[in-house]
């Protein structure tokens, strides 16, 4: 189970790896918990009357788009964008968004969502949202709430039969390192790098870099994951800077996409190779009660 705050972000982060898990026969659910309604139309083709008018249905239209490229299962968990507060003085957030609901209540509709698909992995974004978005920091809240709760039974009692997932990770996908092995690897071969002015001063931060913890090799699905992006024309500038990097060039300066191991509750070595790496054995089978509460959560 991926959960992420806008349609587009199941695409932008770990698509790669959602495709190649789809082609092992692993069944994937996005939920996605808000419609997007407030975003920006960030591609210049599509920045028409017509469509700022109908934002809402189109990017809807666009998820299904995407959900079929990526061969995922996806629901709306149904809150309503927050939009980005901008300036110095940003407005409060408006009442109805998702950045505004209540932790508690939000995640009650994440822990249904749980107990209903049952998913052995979770992956989300860290405690800065991956970036300071409103709704991807609720998003991290949210998940790890119902991480904590969709196994106890006094939680939520009229979201279904508990169940606890047994991995939770979260998204590293545009860390320093991968900007500059894709930036020398663009140099070396005299193409123009598009990242040369993002990593001028990004300094480093080795803690923030070892928190990487599981590199999934994923190459072979890279143009999967750029059709799915594509499927998002609000969103997505084909004639941007997500695509300047060959795709060959992608596949041999970083063939992985990146997560950090958050929550474990099953024996595994870092660095891992798999997002599934100790729970191999379950495949094709369900845990019972008893298993879940044999097993205790550690951090990793």
């Amino acid at each position: 189970m991926h959960v992420h705050a806008h349609p587009d972000d199941e695409s932008s982060k770990g698509a790669a790896s959602t495709a190649r898990y789809v082609a092992e026969g692993v069944e994937v659910l996005v939920v996605t918990c808000t419609g997007g309604e407030r975003g920006s139309i960030l591609n210049p083709q599509m920045d028409r009357p017509e469509v700022l008018a109908n934002l809402a249905e189109i990017r809807r239209e666009e998820m299904d788009r995407a959900r079929e490229i990526l061969g995922v299962q996806q629901v709306w968990l149904g809150f309503v964008d927050s939009g980005f507060p901008e300036g110095d003085s940003p407005e409060p957030l408006p009442e109805d968004s998702f950045g505004a609901t209540p932790v508690e209540e939000a995640a009650g509709a994440l822990v249904k969502v749980m107990r209903e698909f049952r998913p052995h992995v979770v992956t989300t974004y860290d405690e800065n949202g991956g970036y300071p978005h409103p709704d991807h920091i609720m998003t991290h809240k949210i998940t790890i709430a119902a991480w904590e709760a969709a196994g106890d039974p006094d939680a939520y009692p009229d979201a279904g039969e508990p169940w606890h997932p047994l991995k939770l990770y979260y998204h590293h996908s545009f860390h320093r390192e991968r900007m500059i092995a894709l930036h020398e690897a663009m140099v070396s071969r005299g193409l123009e790098s598009p990242y040369a002015e993002r990593i001028k001063d990004w300094k480093p931060d080795p803690a923030h870099a070892a928190r990487i913890t599981t590199r999934v090799p994923c190459a072979d699905y890279f143009a999967v994951r750029d059709k799915a992006l594509l499927a998002h024309a609000t969103q997505i500038d084909p004639d941007g800077s997500w695509f300047a990097c060959p795709l060959d060039v992608q596949a041999a300066a970083w063939p992985t996409e990146d997560f950090e191991l958050a929550r474990s509750l099953v024996e595994t070595t870092t660095p891992e190779d798999d997002l599934f790496a100790g729970l191999r054995h379950l495949a094709g089978q369900r845990r019972s009660d008893d298993t879940t509460d044999a097993l205790a959560p550690e951090a990793s």
